[in-house]
């Protein structure tokens, strides 16, 4: 009876919320802004109220209500509505409308406008996950859009997360996070750029907890910046206890929530016989590490990657001997198989719990919580760890790419878990030496030849381009990817060299046009043919965000050109040498004959630093940027 109370009293709070909502009370007049917060923003939020209501069924209710002004087309990707919905989430209700800049009412959205599709990706066959979008598509700006979000999740394992103002060019007028929860259910947060503690009030059975900012102005467009939810105002919510589809845990501690994760997945790492028999054919008599590279190729030959998510399942993963069986699984299916192939040729192997991608590095690793999106696996040993990259079928063993490397992880298992780091390529391994061979003719054309060695991360990008393109994408690719004004590429070759840390070999020859500047007498030329740095900055305001510089690496870059007979040298470039705390660069120019020899090199220091050296990293940047275009004087005789 007092649950159904309770039910009852939260759909009269939501019908008065819904009345109003849309009553035409707020003043949405364009004029109203405050100049401040117009200043460099595309869009300004208006107003917001996230609405987060924990019922002591285990339920969140979440109601959602913004308005946004739109000052110009850069802002309209923010003014899409997008709600995604799963077997855990349902979208009860979903209201919009759209207002001139006066603030008056031009239309309501209809339910039939709303377009409800699959949130599915080319890389997955089986999810559960939908989603409802909806634009205004109105394109007279100013404009304000209301949108109002009533979704219900069926677990309180994945909390919301309030993020206010969500890039750079977008200011915040007023922004409120409420969230509603049983005196028994503890609530975990974590502030970041939030002045205090949120309000908490306690009302019978319901404790309230309530964040709010106003007047946020835009955030200056900072490179190299630290995530997001360093630089702006942001609160995650976490659980001490919940539940999701029966299941109960804690995530009070990561090895709470590795417990739990591991019990989800207990027993699934049985192999089928005929499986069993294969990894005894394919290692027995073998050593450690030739083991894991053989069951890793074997893995990449036999097993695709394809996201198969549905229900717990985004957490729960398919058993090992459905692997075996179809040939595929998503992250957690390849990396459960590849651990369960392991420990029947007798390593111990854990999952690994990673949150993946090239510039989202870090974790609030004092916050345990669900802030992972990928898995891999990792093979403990007794000097070394080796990490695998199960879902890929390209790289080699022991090698994880830009895409997992230098971040911390959680090692799934019933007892003692933690984080560790993957990890990080050092400058020594990410590597790119060139020698350009070049001849220029009496009109100023050149021919090029260029051998280049990639290793490590320096490689990520064209192995992955030689895997995922055909060989005319890729020579399309290439062909608008160098800086000469006219050029054909007449020659174009790659040879990847089966190693540990991964490297390729380049071969490339193209034609230049007018490459040498022919005045008179005199021929003009930049010796730095293929590696021109494109960083150069001045900035406006003191830098607010720490800079955030994402691996170390070493370019070599030796040139040979030769010019026609009958130049001699008027002006040759200086000797470049800078240093910086954020790495090293050097170049010598030199002639002998007619031949130009230059030497380039460059060290670049990966890390954080912090927002005062800023004005050093763009003294650095535009020194290079100067240098590297540096041109020699040759006089005809």
């Amino acid at each position: 009876m007092d649950h159904f109370k309770k039910i009852i009293s939260y759909c009269i709070t939501c019908l008065f919320f819904l009345q109003s909502a849309f009553a035409g009370d707020p003043d949405y007049n364009v004029s109203v802004i405050p100049a401040a917060l117009k200043e460099k923003a595309h869009v300004v939020k208006r107003m917001e109220e996230m609405q987060v209501n924990i019922t002591g069924s285990g339920d969140v209710i979440t109601t959602h209500r913004y308005a946004i002004t739109v000052f110009d087309a850069s802002g309209d990707n923010d003014a899409r509505m997008v709600a995604v919905y799963d077997k855990f989430t349902d979208i009860r209700s979903i209201r919009g409308a759209l207002y001139d800049a006066t603030g008056k009412q031009l239309k309501r959205l209809k339910q039939s406008d709303i377009e409800d599709m699959s949130a599915v990706d080319q890389g997955s066959l089986m999810t559960d996950a939908r989603m409802k979008v909806h634009t205004f598509y109105h394109t007279e700006y100013p404009h304000t859009i209301e949108y109002e979000v009533e979704q219900k999740k069926r677990q309180t394992f994945s909390l919301p997360r309030w993020i206010p103002q969500i890039n750079e060019k977008y200011a915040v007028e007023n922004s409120k996070l409420v969230v509603n929860a049983p005196l028994d259910f503890t609530l975990r947060y974590r502030n970041f750029n939030y002045k205090g503690e949120p309000v908490i009030t306690t009302d019978k059975d319901t404790r309230t907890y309530t964040w709010e900012v106003k007047s946020v102005p835009a955030l200056p467009d900072e490179s190299y910046a630290d995530e997001w939810y360093k630089r702006t105002t942001a609160v995650f919510l976490a659980p001490s206890s919940f539940e999701i589809q029966q299941y109960k845990g804690t995530m009070n501690t990561w090895e709470e929530l590795s417990r739990f994760i591991y019990g989800l997945n207990k027993g699934r790492d049985q192999l089928p016989d005929a499986i069993k028999q294969t990894v005894h054919q394919l290692t027995d008599g073998l050593s450690r590490d030739e083991k894991i590279s053989k069951l890793y190729r074997y893995l990449q030959q036999h097993t695709r990657y394809i996201s198969v998510q549905l229900g717990i399942g985004g957490m729960q993963t398919f058993d090992a001997n459905y692997v075996a069986s179809n040939g595929y699984g998503d992250c957690k299916a390849l990396s459960n198989y590849m651990c369960a192939m392991l420990k029947e040729a007798g390593i111990p192997a854990f999952c690994v719990l990673v949150h993946a991608g090239d510039y989202s590095i870090t974790l609030v690793e004092d916050f345990p919580s669900n802030q992972f999106n990928h898995a891999i696996a990792c093979v403990p040993g007794a000097k070394d760890t080796t990490w695998l990259e199960c879902t890929s079928s390209i790289l080699p063993a022991g090698y994880l790419s830009g895409f997992t490397a230098n971040r911390p992880v959680l090692i799934i298992s019933e007892t003692g878990s933690k984080l560790v780091y993957t990890p990080a390529y050092k400058m020594e391994q990410n590597l790119q030496l060139r020698h350009v061979s070049a001849t220029v003719s009496e009109n100023g054309d050149m021919l090029l030849k260029a051998s280049t060695h990639y290793t490590g991360l320096q490689q990520d990008d064209l192995l992955e381009m030689l895997h995922a393109l055909s060989r005319e994408k890729l020579l399309e690719r290439k062909k608008r990817s160098y800086s000469f004004p006219s050029y054909d590429l007449n020659k174009y070759e790659c040879k990847e060299l089966a190693e540990r840390l991964p490297a390729i070999d380049e071969e490339l020859e193209l034609t230049t046009r007018n490459y040498a500047s022919i005045s008179g007498k005199r021929m003009f030329i930049a010796p730095n043919l293929l590696n021109k740095s494109i960083s150069r900055s001045e900035s406006e305001a003191p830098r607010q965000s720490e800079i955030c510089l994402k691996s170390s690496f070493r370019d070599i870059d030796t040139v040979l050109i030769t010019v026609p007979a009958g130049y001699t040298p008027e002006s040759v470039p200086q000797p470049v040498s800078l240093q910086s705390a954020f790495g090293t660069y050097s170049t010598r120019t030199t002639m002998n004959g007619t031949v130009i020899t230059y030497i380039r090199t460059i060290e670049y220091r990966g890390g954080t630093y912090p927002a005062a050296s800023f004005p050093e990293l763009e003294s650095f940047h535009n020194a290079i940027y100067k240098a590297d275009r540096a041109k020699m004087v040759l006089v005809k005789n």
